[in-house]
């Protein structure tokens, strides 16, 4: 079993240590936690803690996720547009509409049936549904993942992705004309009370989400612009930019019906950057627009 370590920051201090090891990780859901720490697979300064400990900074918490189960999802030959890959990590540029890891009632033709098929090597920390699974995408948001072969890989990603040193960017166009040029938003996601299928920026059961933007291009009715996540929250960008006043062009969960001709939102994770698990060496990867992000580009250069 392999342990994934960090130390609390200050801005942590004070809080309960099921809230924080939830808040790190968008994988881990707070119930799951609160069993962890139950079997003792979560030690605070070396020491089992109880779900209500209230951390102070520089602990150092170690965290052993236990081991997975059988798996029980078929492999499906499905290709795949893979960018790096070694006995360790694998980098894949999952195109729009493809879901990553297999749901009831949805257990085929996901990402998770094609690396199976690919390769049978895949780190079994996120359980069965997820074999390899260090972060997620969304459906119909195009571009790179980085996927972990074996546990130990994982645990260095994960720790990576919890200490905010992956560089993961993003191209997206949104509705209106931001004015400025850069922008930061800084805002708790969480799931929406009214609504338990989609998040929205809340304090009451949120996770610390914080979102760094730039302006690469303004047209007469929308912005092309790149984010940079230095969380990992399902739907951050998409959240966030809303909750801004700056939604996502054809989002069918956050956007006006009213909007441009593109089937999802138009998002794409474009920039992925990390250190090996094993090297040490950083590496980063970039992959190109869509072809049709890259029409809906050229036909608002033209007509908007």
């Amino acid at each position: 079993m392999d342990t994934i370590t960090f130390h609390i920051e200050d801005e942590y201090d004070g809080e309960r240590i099921d809230k924080v090891i939830a808040a790190l990780n968008d994988e881990w859901s707070r119930s799951q936690v609160q069993q962890w720490i139950k079997n003792g697979l979560v030690t605070v300064n070396g020491q089992t803690v109880k779900a209500n400990y209230k951390c102070e900074a520089g602990d150092s918490v170690a965290v052993s996720p236990p081991e997975p189960e059988p798996l029980h999802v078929e492999p499906e030959p499905i290709p795949l547009d893979i960018y790096y890959e070694d006995e360790d990590v694998l980098v894949v540029n999952k195109p729009r509409g493809m879901v990553v890891h297999p749901a009831p009632g949805h257990m085929r033709g996901t990402l998770v049936n094609a690396l199976l098929a690919h390769c049978r090597d895949l780190s079994g920390i996120n359980g069965v549904l997820r074999p390899g699974i260090v972060h997620r995408i969304d459906k119909d948001t195009s571009g790179l993942l980085m996927v972990a072969k074996n546990d130990a890989a994982h645990r260095s990603l994960v720790e990576q992705l919890v200490n905010k040193t992956v560089t993961r960017r993003y191209k997206a166009i949104v509705h209106g004309v931001i004015p400025h040029d850069y922008g930061t938003i800084d805002a708790p996601i969480g799931r929406d009370k009214r609504d338990r299928k989609k998040m929205a920026v809340t304090e009451e059961n949120g996770k610390e989400a914080v979102t760094h933007f730039r302006v690469l291009e303004r047209f007469r009715h929308y912005t092309y612009v790149e984010c940079q996540l230095e969380t990992g929250r399902t739907h951050q960008i998409r959240v966030h930019m809303k909750y801004i006043g700056y939604p996502l062009a054809g989002d069918p969960q956050y956007g006006p019906k009213k909007t441009l001709a593109i089937d999802g939102q138009a998002l794409h994770a474009g920039v992925l950057g990390f250190r090996h698990p094993r090297s040490g060496e950083y590496l980063e990867f970039e992959a190109p627009l869509p072809p049709e992000f890259a029409e809906l580009l050229e036909w608002l250069r033209k007509n908007d």
